[in-house]
């Protein structure tokens, strides 16, 4: 039995009784006034998680009356936004891949961009092949546990300095039933792993110049945690630390793959090289823009077999 649809308000009660469509595109006028990009998702997002309502709610009922405390709670989240406090800050939470996470200031709130890295491990490893895998510099868990999701024979392992950080991939490890095939230690990249111990080694580090920090879109530069987008001066010393050690604990048939920033690839392309890499390769996103460095599958040449 499915729950009834709410009436349309009469004329004389809609200003005494607002409802989810009211709330939104009010929020959404806010929004636009304040030059806040795509303002009819993020009033959206704020409004699923204000009234406890999800996307078919909104659109299958829109007339359900929503209270006084959750028109409160929903108009705080539009003042945050206005701020430019990112959505994913305002709610806790945000989606990757298929897989949704918990975020909190201590890890960065994951990118489409860097699916890009999952496009490359998916090619490189069928669905039912056993494998292993690390993620450098792991943050809320998000790559690691989006290719586990994806992957259910293979396991792995996500590194951080951040305690903090770990915490949270854990509780997102936890959350998607993927905590017994996720392991996550505090240590500098790869410190304390033997060498060629993974066939799979994946990493989006700090590669942010940091005389660019102060450029970045508030919602960034003002919520993202520094420790995760500072690159040093040319926004390549994490690429200097990692090319070496991804050479020593990948397997010799194994795979790497890291973001960098869209116009970091022959710089990044050469230091793997001089790790002693071959058939190091530039990968676009979808934006036609250079977003990974690997020595594996380009998916942008090579389709993605399905499942």
């Amino acid at each position: 039995m499915t729950d009834p649809i709410s009436p349309k308000p009469a004329p004389d009660q809609a200003d005494d009784a607002p409802t989810l469509l009211a709330a939104w595109k009010a929020a959404q006028a806010r929004l636009k006034t304040g030059r806040i990009d795509s303002p009819a998702i993020d009033a959206r997002l704020l409004l699923e998680a204000a009234a406890g309502a999800s996307r078919m709610d909104i659109l299958t009922d829109p007339y359900r009356i929503v209270t006084a405390d959750q028109l409160g709670a929903y108009e705080a989240m539009v003042e945050r936004r206005l701020k430019r406090e990112p959505v994913s800050r305002i709610v806790g939470r945000k989606g990757f891949w298929k897989i949704m996470l918990n975020v909190t200031p201590d890890v960065l709130s994951p990118r489409p961009d860097t699916e890009t890295l999952m496009d490359v491990a998916l090619l490189a490893f069928a669905r039912n092949e056993t494998f292993e895998a690390i993620d450098l510099g792991t943050g809320s868990g998000a790559i690691l546990l989006a290719l586990l999701s994806e992957r259910p024979a293979a396991k792995g392992v996500g590194t951080d300095i951040s305690t903090e950080a770990l915490a949270v991939a854990r509780e997102n490890a936890a959350n998607l039933d993927l905590n017994e095939r996720a392991a996550f230690l505090r240590t500098e990249w790869a410190a304390g792993f033997g060498d060629a111990s993974f066939d799979l080694v994946l990493s989006n580090p700090p590669y942010i110049p940091t005389d660019h920090i102060a450029t970045l879109d508030p919602e960034v530069r003002d919520h993202d945690p520094h420790l995760a987008l500072d690159g040093g001066p040319d926004g390549l010393q994490a690429y200097r630390d990692l090319a070496p050690e991804v050479k020593r604990i990948l397997k010799p048939l194994g795979v790497f793959a890291v973001e960098i920033g869209f116009d970091q690839g022959p710089q990044v392309k050469e230091l793997f090289e001089a790790a002693g890499f071959t058939d190091v390769k530039i990968v676009k996103d979808l934006a036609d823009r250079d977003r990974v460095v690997t020595n594996g599958p380009d998916p942008r040449t090579n389709p993605i077999p399905q499942a």
